[in-house]
């Protein structure tokens, strides 16, 4: 009896899988159809309206009345419906990589994306067979900074967390790998492959700020979480540089690519590299990031719970 309850209840999760893959994969089929602008600014404006109706909008609040305590409800309120825009716009983005991404390394005027550390990505370029590593957090269209990087010829794989929804995952890594370097899952083998890439001298882009419960101790805003040691590890057992990248939207959907130059990380008295100072050194990068754009990173996501 347990038995056929337990796969009655996993067939049932399996259809609401699909039946939210196919609502989803359908309204982004049918905003294909507009021009990119229209469309995502029908998203951000639906988004807007929907996200404060949805119980992940209390815990955005919450995260952010505990990281602003000097800001009022109204200021608060602004910053989590800036997000909810935000996070429509990277929604639809994804079905238009294609036509929104338009940076030319020798174009002589700016397109639609800009990049900042231009020099940066040509000086890697030219370092033949030697590993670096990226990292980034969820804010503005990440998406973007591995496309850039193969624009100078700088392949990339980067760790990503699927959707639970399986179908939805499949979806998005159909529609990221036609348009990016490699894509390796956040599961099980995952850090063996990235370790692969770095091993023949590749580069790789790691997004830090996710919550990781078996991660080491830091602090993010003030706030006890835990925070991956996969990127401080594999720049300890490799030796590799460590470079920070973001993207940053601008007004009229504009974007700016940031790649800053690559950071010093905490070493021990033997000079190995410090895991944990390291992990703690990834948050106050992105910290900043996030304290000069709070309404373009993702506040409902669960990052201080332990």
């Amino acid at each position: 009896m347990k038995r056929s309850l337990f796969l009655l209840g996993k067939r049932l999760k399996t259809l609401e899988y699909w039946l939210t893959a196919r609502l989803v994969i359908g309204v982004l089929a049918l905003l294909r159809r507009l021009p990119p602008e229209r469309a995502l600014d029908l998203a951000e404006k639906v988004a807007r309206r929907l996200g404060p109706k949805v119980g992940r909008h209390r815990l955005a609040v919450d995260n952010l009345r505990q990281a602003y305590p000097e800001k009022g409800d109204a200021e608060i309120e602004a910053i989590a419906l800036d997000m909810w825009g935000n996070m429509a716009r990277l929604a639809v983005e994804y079905v238009f990589l294609d036509k929104l991404f338009d940076f030319d390394p020798e174009a002589e005027t700016p397109g639609r994306v800009e990049v900042e550390g231009v020099e940066i990505f040509k000086r890697l370029r030219d370092e033949k067979d030697v590993p670096h590593i990226f990292f980034t957090g969820h804010l503005g269209n990440f998406e973007f900074l591995p496309i850039a990087a193969s624009r100078f010829e700088l392949a990339t794989t980067s760790l990503f967390r699927p959707p639970n929804n399986p179908y939805v995952a499949d979806y998005i890594l159909k529609t990221r790998s036609s348009a990016m370097g490699g894509l390796v899952p956040s599961q099980a083998g995952a850090a063996l492959q990235l370790a692969r890439v770095l091993d023949d001298g590749g580069n790789i882009g790691v997004l830090v700020d996710q919550k990781f419960r078996k991660g080491v101790k830091t602090h993010f805003f003030g706030r006890e979480c835990r925070t991956n040691p996969l990127l401080p590890k594999l720049a300890r057992q490799y030796d590799c540089d460590v470079y920070p990248a973001r993207c940053k939207r601008l007004p009229g959907g504009r974007y700016r690519l940031i790649v800053e130059d690559r950071i010093t990380l905490p070493r021990q008295g033997d000079r190995t590299i410090d895991i944990d100072a390291s992990a703690q050194l990834l948050n106050d990068v992105v910290e900043r990031w996030v304290r000069e754009d709070p309404g373009q990173w993702m506040w409902f996501h669960k990052r201080w719970q332990i």
